[in-house]
């Protein structure tokens, strides 16, 4: 599997940048893959590129991905973070690409939350 370089990350922010924001209805779904040193030693680019070849192979072209760093619980790494329009954000941990996977045909397809690997539903912050 290719591994990600920091320009493939950029190329991927560029793109969400260009996306509309999910909180205007003009995507299904937001996931945010986080990358801080702890996640990306964890294996987030792992699931980062499984996400996106899921993706790429199905043709969603509604749902964002974006990353971000360290989401403050080295632990649980790898984490993604799920947002859906109107829904609370539900962070996912201890992912694998088949985790991710499941995440993506059951949550975002389905709306159905994916208790198992979920570790919190909701924010801490106001949207």
């Amino acid at each position: 599997m290719k591994k990600l370089k920091i320009g493939d990350l950029e190329k991927i922010r560029e793109k969400v940048r260009r996306t509309a924001n999910i909180r205007q209805g003009k995507s299904r779904a937001k996931i945010t893959v986080h990358m801080g040193t702890c996640g990306i030693a964890a294996g987030a680019r792992d699931i980062l590129s499984a996400l996106l070849k899921e993706i790429e192979k199905k043709k969603f072209d509604d749902i964002i991905v974006t990353t971000s760093g360290c989401a403050g619980l080295c632990s649980r790494e790898p984490m993604a973070t799920v947002e859906i329009k109107d829904k609370p954000p539900v962070k996912y941990v201890d992912l694998t690409p088949q985790k991710i996977s499941k995440i993506l045909k059951e949550h975002i397809l389905k709306g159905n939350i994916v208790n198992e690997y979920a570790l919190a539903i909701g924010s801490e912050r106001t949207h």
